[in-house]
């Protein structure tokens, strides 16, 4: 059962390099993002998604802990 569990876990991780590899070679185009005034320099589009994937992964559980860290301290002046 064990060796099964590690066969699926390697098939699993396989499928998606794959799946990343093909969604890499698929978005070559390059692209320039303007935001606030500011122009980004010409990047593939799947790098300007992954890196932005990658920001949200950073900046999604920061404001969650700042969102439960104010909430816990509402809390405990209602108690």
């Amino acid at each position: 059962m064990h060796n099964l569990k590690r066969v699926l876990m390697a098939l699993f991780a396989l499928l998606m390099i794959l799946a990343i590899l093909a969604f890499i070679l698929e978005n070559q185009q390059s692209v320039s993002l303007l935001f606030l005034g500011w122009a980004g320099p010409q990047l593939p589009v799947s790098l300007v998604i992954i890196l932005a994937l990658l920001i949200g992964m950073v900046i999604g559980p920061i404001l969650g802990w700042l969102l439960g860290r104010t909430s816990r301290a509402s809390r405990k002046r209602l108690v």
